[in-house]
């Protein structure tokens, strides 16, 4: 009998950003795991800023600070 493999969630939740210089980026992407408990959604803020900071190591851009984020309706 084979062994049965442990589930990973693999589902995301979507966020609307908005950075301090008016900027928007839609539907970033945030491991739902990762959210909820004590802390809600103050979590995806740091994930979305850690996300930010590669992608502007590879494209020479950073990033703004985040004004908020909000969870997007096109979920």
């Amino acid at each position: 009998m084979a062994k049965k493999k442990a589930k990973i969630d693999s589902t995301f939740v979507l966020f609307d950003v908005t950075y301090e210089d008016g900027s928007l980026s839609s539907n970033r992407r945030v491991p739902a795991a990762d959210l909820g408990g004590l802390d809600g959604d103050d979590p995806a803020k740091h994930i979305i800023e850690a996300q930010d900071r590669e992608i502007a190591l590879k494209s020479g851009r950073p990033r703004g600070p985040i004004k908020s984020l909000k969870r997007s309706p096109n979920q």
